[in-house]
């Protein structure tokens, strides 16, 4: 596969008012625009239109969601335990961008946020109540609600995001392709990604990610409408509710303005602050031994029903149920799969493919697995042990205030909702922006700096899509364009997985091929004595030895092979960085190009060498090496007194080696 330019290139400059594909940018605004006008203006037609096809879609289409979700858990988790999990998802030298918390809060926020809060409490009550099969209200009818509502939030659903993600980050960071849902394709057909159906893959992309967040966003909003209405008494209707939406994509546009590190990054830590403070407290508050016994029962039932649940599609019992819960959300999660996958790919840079699949997949499920013991159990209880069947009805009357009638029957209520309510605001703000931030890479071609007028836009025609389709027909309007949307974007994601696969393979095996690369040893050439090369292992050069051993010999030993391809008409060329690396790059026109660099690298003094430990000491015993660097990313080892020949050896050794990979996969 090849590479659109070198690791050493600079970007071409384009104009600072405008970072867009228009292609992309504009169809995707008019289509979305025009879906506005139609759910505001024709409601009388839109709502029936809507239900047909969710109708049309649950009974024809049920089962291949089902395989898919099925298929690609597999397809993420056998990647992990293959020998592919060590590949980073960037060059081998890069490092992760955030620390684990920061990493974890915003894969929850981004993921999972809204949907927490608004059926935390409803789905188990629902479930208990109103089963698939069997009696309602009795003991086995909490453990089927329990074990329904851990199979809808659990590790199919960051399966999904995984598989975008994953494709995402390991083209974009390790082979320099755009941050864009066509990148992910390239395996298949090539440069056409840059045409015609590269651009309808990004447009159904988009698509599904507007109507993704819209329907997130949606219900957020319903529920801050009844958490307004319990503390403060504010109506509950479609106007306070699309008031409220123009409110919060305010709150949004400016989180979006100030960009992933001070807004997003910053509003996901307070989420997962806020939510932590709920969960204890419901655990505190609740009956505590109860909840951490269910929360141990309902993982065991959880894992052992797995595969059974998987493919269960109800087709003895026939029954509206499954399109109503489970096909809603496989829809729901492969709407925001764009959405969620790109967020994740932008933050998950230098992290291995195995550290990714199980922060990914295990982390945020562990935490949304305790949320929906504590809140789901604790309401179980109330209604089977209590006798409190007002929340039963309450939940059965309108799902939204279920959380607020919940904390009605706990210590502090008020207080509670108040938080709860902050919290469903602050995951609508970071729904929102994140989104916002998403769309925006995709229709800008895939950059990541863009002008803030074009975040800006995305910010508010989200929030103008979620009101829309809140006016088209409430919960079922949302839950409609969640389940159809996401239909042509599975048969994408299929196409993903299988492109990944195929580009993977090919790493795996050029991995295979650098790693028997002989590498030399000092004295090689059997100029220098072993007390000599003694003295070198022990010496730590300083940044200006290791400058000048770079220019002197490495440089030299370079020019001299770049020379010697002239003269064989081959496409070669020689490069110096600022920073004083150096390197040589073969080209190979369609097939993947050579690229050898040598380039300083600083390290801290050893312990038996750093006495004082003060900062500014550190610092001036620095030392320094002239290590190699391939187009995957460093090769951890070191050129230090090595001869010119010694040099030009090991470029030709990498050379063959990658050679031998090229003959390998033609």
């Amino acid at each position: 596969m090849s590479e659109n330019k070198s690791p050493e290139s600079p970007d071409e400059p384009r104009p600072s008012w405008i970072q867009w594909n228009p292609p992309v940018f504009i169809i995707s605004a008019v289509l979305a625009l025009v879906f506005v006008l139609f759910s505001a203006l024709a409601t009388e037609i839109a709502e029936p239109l809507f239900g047909s096809i969710q109708n049309w879609v649950i009974d024809s289409a049920g089962w291949f969601y089902v395989i898919s979700v099925a298929g690609f858990l597999v397809f993420v988790v056998a990647l992990a335990f293959s020998g592919l999990g060590r590949i980073k998802l960037g060059p081998e030298h890069s490092q992760p961008d955030y620390s684990y918390g920061s990493w974890f809060a915003m894969l929850f926020s981004a993921g999972m946020g809204i949907g927490l809060m608004f059926f935390g409490v409803a789905e188990p009550v629902m479930h208990f109540v109103s089963p698939p099969v069997g009696d309602p209200e009795v003991a086995g009818a909490a453990r089927q609600a329990m074990r329904i509502t851990f199979f809808h939030w659990g590790v199919h659903a960051w399966a999904i995001y995984a598989v975008v993600a994953l494709s995402l980050a390991y083209f974009a960071f390790r082979h320099n392709l755009p941050l864009t849902i066509r990148s992910s394709l390239y395996p298949l057909i090539g440069d056409r990604i840059h045409g015609p159906i590269g651009h309808a893959v990004d447009i159904f992309a988009v698509l599904g990610t507007l109507f993704g967040v819209a329907t997130s966003l949606g219900f957020g909003v319903i529920q801050i409408n009844a958490g307004i209405n319990y503390l403060f008494d504010v109506p509950v209707s479609i106007g306070v509710q699309v008031a409220l939406i123009t409110g919060i994509t305010a709150i949004a546009t400016l989180s979006v303005g100030l960009g992933l590190d001070n807004g997003i990054r910053r509003i996901s830590e307070l989420n997962m602050i806020l939510a932590v403070v709920l969960l204890v407290f419901v655990l505190v508050a609740g009956p505590t031994v109860f909840l951490l016994q269910t929360l141990v029962q309902n993982t065991g039932m959880y894992l052992s029903n797995l595969f059974e649940m998987t493919f269960n599609l109800y087709a003895y019992e026939p029954t509206d149920w499954i399109g109503g819960w489970t096909l809603f959300y496989w829809g729901w999660w492969i709407a925001w799969a764009p959405f969620v996958g790109m967020f994740i790919a932008r933050v998950s840079r230098g992290r291995s493919i195995r550290e990714f699949v199980f922060g990914v997949l295990f982390v945020p499920v562990g935490f949304t697995f305790m949320w929906m013991t504590f809140f789901g159990n604790t309401a179980i209880h109330m209604i089977l042990i209590q006798g409190i069947t007002e929340l039963a009805d309450a939940v059965a009357a309108d799902t939204a205030v279920a959380l607020f009638q919940f904390f009605e029957y706990l210590p502090f209520s008020s207080l509670m909702a108040l938080i709860a309510t902050l919290l469903v605001i602050t995951f609508f703000v970071t729904s929102s922006d994140s989104g916002s931030l998403v769309v925006d890479i995709l229709t800008s071609g895939g950059q990541d700096e863009s002008p803030l007028w074009q975040r800006v836009f995305w910010a508010v025609l989200e929030g103008v899509i979620a009101a829309a389709l809140l006016i088209a027909g409430g919960l079922a309007a949302l839950q409609t364009v969640t389940i159809a949307s996401a239909l042509p974007f599975t048969v994408v994601m299929i196409l993903m997985c299988w492109g990944l696969l195929r580009a993977l393979r090919l790493d795996g095996i050029k991995h295979m091929s650098l790693q028997s690369a002989r590498v030399l040893t000092l004295g090689s050439s059997g100029l220098v004595n072993w007390r000599r090369r003694l003295r070198t292992i022990i010496h730590q050069p300083t940044k200006t030895e290791t400058l000048r051993f770079i220019q002197e010999t490495v440089k030299s030993a370079l020019v001299e092979v770049v020379d010697e391809l002239h003269k064989m008409t081959l496409d070669a060329a020689f490069g110096e960085g600022e920073d004083g690396r150096v390197w040589v790059e073969i080209r190979h026109g369609d097939e993947i190009d050579f690229f050898y660099s040598v380039r300083p690298r600083p390290y801290e003094a050893p312990s038996f060498i750093l006495r004082d430990t003060r900062a500014s000491r550190a610092r001036e015993l620095q030392y320094f090496r002239a290590e190699v660097h391939l187009r995957e990313g460093g090769q951890d080892y070191d050129l230090m007194g090595w001869s010119t020949q010694d040099i030009i050896t090991d470029v030709l050794d990498q050379y063959e080696r990658h050679m031998h990979f090229l003959q390998t996969v033609r």
